[in-house]
């Protein structure tokens, strides 16, 4: 049986970074695990300095179970080199190529308008963008 991962991506404003990537992905907030109503109560087991809170953190889900959790976490130093893995974010869809290019970069548009910005072009292939923290990733067509 395969392993299931989970990604962390760390930065300096974790609900910040939790609405772009809900936005992003379609992802939804996880609920916290169970005996525990919230995630507040959840960190209370953790024997974590004073000054974190609950928005130190997001803990983010495919809301149909598919695609891996996400939990983004506040972390003191700032990002200083580019990401070693990356997420790609694939749309969906066939056609022509002129087609998904076009899905493409409408994508790429509506990311931009959630806060991203678009690093690179790869034409008719795919665009490198960042987040609103400088993380990097892509937007290109699913696979055939």
């Amino acid at each position: 049986m395969a392993a299931r991962i989970d990604l962390t991506l760390d930065g300096a404003d974790a609900q910040t970074l939790a609405v772009f990537w809900k936005t992003a992905l379609g992802y939804v907030d996880e609920p916290p695990p169970a005996p525990f109503a919230t995630r507040e109560e959840w960190l209370a087991q953790f024997d974590l300095p004073e000054d974190d809170t609950e928005d130190d953190g997001a803990w983010l889900c495919d809301p149909d179970g598919v695609g891996p959790r996400l939990c983004i976490l506040k972390v003191p130093e700032p990002k200083t080199a580019k990401n070693r893995l990356h997420i790609d974010i694939r749309v969906p869809g066939h056609g022509s190529a002129d087609e998904r290019w076009a899905r493409i970069r409408a994508e790429a548009e509506r990311l931009v308008r959630a806060g991203g910005r678009v690093l690179d072009e790869f034409d008719g292939h795919h665009v490198v963008m960042a987040d609103p923290e400088g993380n990097e990733f892509c937007v290109a067509a699913a696979a055939a």
